[in-house]
């Protein structure tokens, strides 16, 4: 269940666009958005990529996820449902300070009662706050799955150009090479309403909170650390994917001890809008282990037939023959 009300703002307040000369307005608090799953199933959080809502680019695939698991996501500052508070003033804001914000969140559901792990999976930036878990937290951690990921997303330098461009122009200004980087060939053809309504994140995000993130990202690199990340790590690439290469993201996995990499053909950089059922069973399976098949024809006639014998009167001996003999594939015995 989405307990995420669907509210999107087409004009921005005025306190949304930079203010010479004054730093970020921004706590790192986050916002939890519910996206289904009984709260008795294991956690699952769910990380969003920079312009990214937590519904728009994981609601498709937290429908299936939360089958076997409580798939609660989060919202960057300034992002969905989390709105900036224009009068707050916080330290300039960092993918540790991300990290320790998810903590808080998990912490405030759990209402005091324990510190539990979780199952953890990121898109970008949000993969980028789960190594950082991995590192910080590690004990809190039960598998993480990262998206789209590298141990350093682009520069310092193309960073602090993404940051003029919005407080120059605002996120409008990003849509067309957002869509071009986030979506492979075709994707926006075969799934208009979900690339729009993505890209309505995007536009909808507050400027200087985008801008934050950026400079998180510029600041964050953990290239020499790979080596200490002890949670089970599975690495998910697109084949398509222009800010997180596919040799990148391989390398991460080869980089941690206990990693493996999935390429996803025709998938850019937002596979869990882009390949849904596929993300879902990757994420799935590298938490909770193989899905178990569910029992064939031939097993359900084997259970009919013997609750069939054991109604007819037979003893245990004779329906135990019964079943050898179906299980070999010869006739029952006569009786």
């Amino acid at each position: 269940m989405n307990h995420e009300h669907p509210h999107h703002r087409h004009r921005r307040p005025d306190h949304r666009r930079h203010r010479p000369g004054s730093d970020p307005p921004l706590t790192t608090s986050l916002t939890a958005v519910r996206l289904g799953g009984r709260p008795d199933l294991p956690l699952l959080v769910l990380g969003p990529a920079l312009g990214t809502s937590a519904t728009a680019l994981w609601g498709p695939c937290a429908r299936l996820l939360g089958r076997d698991l409580q798939v609660v996501a989060w919202d960057l500052p300034g992002h969905g449902t989390n709105r900036v508070d224009p009068d707050a003033a916080d330290d300039p804001l960092t993918v540790p300070a991300l990290a320790a914000a998810v903590l808080d969140l998990v912490d405030t559901m759990a209402q005091g009662l324990h510190r539990p792990a979780f199952h953890y999976a990121g898109v970008s930036v949000g993969g980028a706050v789960g190594l950082q878990l991995a590192l910080d937290a590690p004990d809190r951690l039960e598998s993480l799955t990262v998206l789209g990921t590298t141990a350093r997303l682009g520069d310092p330098d193309s960073w602090a150009e993404r940051v003029a461009t919005v407080r120059e122009r605002g996120t409008e200004a990003l849509v067309e090479m957002s869509s071009g980087r986030w979506f492979a060939p075709g994707f926006v053809e075969r799934e208009p309403d979900r690339a729009a309504g993505l890209l309505r994140s995007l536009t909808d995000a507050d400027d200087e909170a985008y801008a934050a993130v950026c400079g998180a990202l510029g600041g964050f690199d953990v290239r020499e650390r790979l080596g200490a990340v002890a949670v089970p790590l599975l690495a998910v690439g697109g084949s398509a994917d222009v800010p997180a290469p596919p040799e990148e993201v391989r390398g991460l996995a080869e980089a941690v001890p206990d990693g493996r990499a999935v390429e996803l053909p025709d998938v850019a950089h937002l596979a869990p809008a882009e390949a849904p059922e596929e993300v879902a069973r990757l994420v799935r399976e590298h938490a909770l282990g193989p899905e178990q098949d569910a029992p064939g024809p031939e097993a359900e006639q084997l259970a009919a037939a013997v609750h069939a014998a054991r109604a007819a009167g037979l003893t245990a001996a004779e329906v135990e023959a019964l079943v050898r003999a179906a299980l070999a594939g010869e006739d029952p015995p006569a009786g």
